[in-house]
């Protein structure tokens, strides 16, 4: 399995903690003066030296200013300096069984024997340059609570959105993805305020790019939001959702954005041949350089739940599962990755990501793009939930869930708990 590479940001975490390094030093002799020339000339007065930790407490050797080979010929001579004892055997508690040793050629235990064992054989490792930081943007200039998802909130996106992302890069989470709540009076069925150059996403692009320049901006390609029907695409009268209508508004809402600055375009829509149409569409106006992160295992899941609180885009009516995927189904993700692939991809998300850790393996296993998983609002919301009835120890479980994702094959994670865990992992640099 590949691993990260080491963290270059702004703080970075050691492998390994809690060394004494007080421990076992220093020289010091039971004689006091005696003279070199004494023992050279194998006066039978023996210098007993003694290897103890250093009694002065400022963590300095005393050395009694013996060479090189004074010091040899005088182990040679058998005047070998003492060390500290091997310390006992531990014992056992009383009424242990005495038991002859069992016949095993390997212990996978000795490997985990201490932290710095742990930390040298650790497989997966974490950093904040995994983490992208999903955040709710909207109109106004207060940021407001979102009830279902404690800790986050919709950000004003000309106050509230520049500070919150000041505190994620000073903790070296430098990639963010935007979700806007769209007013209701600009959504319609065809959801065409998600192309509009000077609408919330393509000003709030310009805005950040203009403080963060190198700041990676992931945006949501989707009608949802937009849609006065509340769904991803648009809805004939008989309740079909149009896939190839839909993808021709996609194509021109994700053009928006990258004129607008966008690094990354992520369709979420899972409608069939929007890669290939949308990769087309950025290179005919010379976005060439502009990455698309598909939703590549998108499942019709119930974690989903907090998140469309937080936007206002609840389906009107029915459900998604036309066009979401089928919880039960692991074959199917293949399709829809080989898919994505040969339209153009630059990156497979699976969508949620503990409840599909066997999906995230598979495409780690099955291609060489970069994996994103993302940790959805469910997920985040029952962690939060957990920890505030002292159920579990909510930062623990953050940084379990997010290693989780990380040793399935996840190269980044889309995470609310960006900001939090980035945190913490400079605090153990600390």
């Amino acid at each position: 399995m590949a691993t990260t590479p080491i963290f270059n940001a702004s703080c970075s975490f050691p492998s390994t903690r809690g060394i004494d390094c007080k421990s076992f030093i220093g020289l010091r002799s039971t004689v006091s003066k005696v003279s070199v020339a004494s023992s050279r000339i194998g006066t039978s007065q023996r210098r007993n030296l003694v290897v103890r930790a250093s009694e002065s407490g400022n963590g300095h050797a005393k050395k009694l200013g013996m060479s090189d080979a004074e010091c040899e010929d005088a182990v040679a001579s058998g005047n070998v300096p003492e060390a500290p004892p091997v310390p006992p055997k531990p014992a056992a508690p009383a009424g242990t069984p005495i038991v002859q040793p069992l016949n095993l050629n390997r212990r996978p235990r000795r490997n985990r024997a201490s932290p710095v064992t742990r930390a040298a054989f650790q497989e997966t490792d974490i950093s904040p340059a995994n983490f992208v930081y999903p955040l709710f943007i909207h109109e106004g200039e207060e940021d407001t609570p979102i009830g279902a998802m404690p800790g986050c909130y919709r950000l004003g996106w000309r106050h509230g959105l520049v500070e919150e992302v000041a505190k994620a890069r000073a903790v070296g989470v430098n990639s963010i993805v935007l979700f806007p709540k769209v007013p209701e009076a600009l959504k319609n069925p065809t959801g065409d305020e998600a192309y509009n150059d000077n609408g919330l996403v393509p000003r709030t692009i310009r805005l950040l790019k203009d403080k963060y320049p190198d700041l990676v901006i992931y945006t949501d390609v989707a009608l949802d939001p937009y849609s006065s029907d509340g769904h991803d695409g648009i809805v004939r009268e008989d309740g079909v959702i149009m896939n190839d209508e839909t993808v021709h508004q996609l194509c021109k809402q994700a053009v928006s954005q990258a004129r607008a600055g966008a690094d990354v375009v992520s369709p979420s829509d899972m409608m069939d041949g929007r890669v290939g149409a949308i990769r087309a569409a950025l290179d005919a106006e010379g976005f060439q350089n502009v990455s698309i992160m598909s939703y590549t295992a998108k499942y019709a899941s119930s974690f989903y739940g907090p998140f469309r609180e937080a936007l206002d885009s609840n389906p009107r009516f029915g459900d998604k599962k036309t066009y979401q995927m089928n919880p039960a189904n692991y074959r199917e993700a293949l399709i829809e990755a080989r898919e994505d692939e040969a339209e153009g991809a630059d990156i497979l998300l699976v969508k949620p990501g503990l409840p599909y850790l066997d999906i995230i393996r598979l495409l780690r296993d099955k291609s060489s793009l970069p994996i994103a998983a993302y940790q959805v609002s469910g997920e985040y919301s029952m962690i939060k939930a957990g920890g505030v009835l002292k159920m579990i120890d909510e930062e623990k479980v953050m940084m379990e869930s997010l290693m989780c994702l990380r040793r399935a094959g996840a190269d980044i994670i889309l995470t609310y708990f960006a900001l939090q865990a980035a945190t913490c992992l400079c605090g153990e640099k600390r």
